[in-house]
C-alpha cells in the first residue's frame, strides 16, 4: 500500500530525526526480541531428541514416563537424572550414577551396550522468570557466569525477570496507551466541536471523576477481586482517558470557527466527518505533544503499584517489583542497578520515539 505524499513527508522527517529513527530501530529490536522471552529465558528445553522423536517442552506438556522415568508428572528437565534419561536413552543406570552415565553416554556406550543418544537445545538462559534456582548459597546471589544478572531473594534469575519484565511492561503500556487516548480524544473532540450545553456537561463530570483517588479504588478493587493483568488494565484505562481530553478539546474549540470547517458544515458534510478527517489531523501535533507523558506515566503507574504491593501478583515478572527487591536488599547493587538501566533504557527510548512522531506530524518542522 503506497503512501499519501503528506505520509511520505513525514516519515522522511522522523527518518530525518537521527535520534528518534535509531531509537525507534532498537526499541523494535529489544521488543522483538522480548516476544520470544520463552525461545530466550526458560527452565525447558526448546527441542528434546529422545530415541529418534522431538519434542518441544516449551509448547507441550510431557511427563517423566514420556522418557523412561517413574513419575506421571512434568519432567523437571534441569534434573540431572532426568538429563541422564534423554541423553542415555532411559537407561535404568541413570538413577544411580547419573552423571557418569551422561559422561560414558557421550561416547555411545554404557557398560559395554550400545545406545541411542539424545540431547536436549537450551535456551541460553535456563531459567524462566518463576523459577527457583538451586544457586548453593544465599538470596539474592551475584552475578555468575550461570546467572548473568545474580539472583533476586527468592533464587529467581533477574535477567530472565527483566526479560519477561520489558515485554510485561511494554504490553501493558501499548494497551492503556492505545485505548485511553482513543477515549480521551473522542471525548475531547465531541466536547470542543459541539460546544455548549454538552460541553458544560461534559466538564462538569470530567472534573468530578478526576478528583476520584484511583489509588485508593486500586486497593479496593484488588481487594475485592484479587490481582490481576487484566484488572490493572482497566483500571489505568479507567483513571488515564481524562489526561487527552482538555488538550484535545481546546484545539477543537480553535477550529470550529475556522473557514473550511464552515465551508464543510455548509456543504452537508456531517459532523463525523468533519471531526476526524478534517480537524482531527490538525490537532495531532498538539496530541502528540502530550503522548510521552502518557507513556511513561503508564510505565510509572504499572511500577509504582508493583513497589507498593499493590500491582501484580509478586511472582509475575514485574521491573516494580524488582526495584522493591532493590531496596530492600541494599547488600545486592545489582538488583538497583539492573531496574535502573532498565527503566532509563525504556524510557527514553520511547520518548526520544514520540518526540520524532509529534516532530514528524508538525508541518512546520525540517531536518537537514
Amino acid at each position: 500500500m503506497a503512501l499519501s505524499p503528506i505520509n511520505r513527508r513525514r516519515w522522511r522527517n522522523f527518518r530525518r530525526n537521527r535520534r528518534a529513527f535509531w531509537s525507534l530501530i532498537i526499541f523494535t529490536i529489544l521488543f522483538g526480541l522480548s516476544l520470544f522471552a520463552e525461545f530466550l529465558a526458560n527452565d525447558k528445553p526448546i527441542l528434546v531428541q529422545y530415541r529418534g522423536d522431538y519434542y518441544m517442552p516449551i509448547f507441550r506438556f510431557y511427563p517423566e514416563t514420556a522418557f523412561g522415568g517413574d513419575f506421571r508428572t512434568e519432567a523437571v528437565y534441569k534434573d540431572i537424572e532426568v538429563q541422564c534419561l534423554i541423553v542415555s536413552g532411559g537407561l535404568e543406570s541413570c538413577w544411580d550414577d547419573p552423571e557418569g552415565v551422561i559422561e560414558d553416554a557421550a561416547d555411545g556406550e554404557v557398560a559395554g551396550e550400545k545406545i541411542e543418544k539424545g540431547w536436549m537445545l537450551w535456551p541460553p538462559i535456563r531459567s524462566s522468570y518463576n523459577t527457583i534456582n538451586d544457586i548453593g548459597t544465599t538470596a539474592p546471589s551475584p552475578p555468575d557466569r550461570n546467572h548473568w544478572l545474580g539472583t533476586d531473594d527468592t533464587a529467581r534469575d533477574v535477567a530472565a525477570r527483566v526479560i519477561y519484565g520489558f515485554r510485561l511492561s511494554v504490553i501493558f503500556t501499548l494497551i492503556v496507551t492505545t485505548i485511553s487516548s482513543l477515549i480521551g480524544i473522542a471525548a475531547g473532540a465531541v466536547q470542543g466541536y459541539f460546544g455548549g450545553r454538552i460541553d458544560l456537561i461534559f466538564q462538569r463530570l470530567l472534573e468530578i471523576w478526576s478528583s476520584t483517588p484511583s489509588l485508593f479504588v486500586i486497593i479496593i478493587l484488588f481487594a475485592i477481586l484479587g490481582r490481576s493483568f487484566w484488572l490493572l488494565v482497566f483500571v489505568t484505562i479507567l483513571f488515564g482517558w481524562p489526561a487527552l481530553v482538555g488538550l484535545v478539546r481546546a484545539e477543537f474549540l480553535r477550529a470550529r470557527n475556522f473557514e473550511y470547517v464552515r465551508a464543510a458544515r455548509a456543504l452537508g458534510v456531517s459532523s463525523t466527518t468533519i471531526m476526524f478527517r478534517h480537524m482531527l489531523p490538525n490537532a495531532m501535533v498538539a496530541t502528540l505533544t502530550y503522548m510521552p507523558f502518557i507513556i511513561t506515566g503508564a510505565i510509572a503507574t504499572l511500577a509504582s503499584l508493583d513497589f507498593l504491593g499493590f500491582g501484580l501478583p509478586s511472582s509475575a515478572p514485574s521491573l516494580g517489583e524488582l526495584t522493591r527487591q532493590a531496596k530492600q536488599n541494599l547488600q545486592a547493587p545489582w538488583l538497583a542497578f539492573t531496574a535502573f538501566i532498565t527503566f532509563s533504557v525504556l524510557l527514553s527510548l520511547l520518548v526520544f520515539i514520540f518526540e520524532g512522531v509529534r516532530d514528524a506530524f508538525d508541518p512546520r518542522k525540517t531536518f537537514s
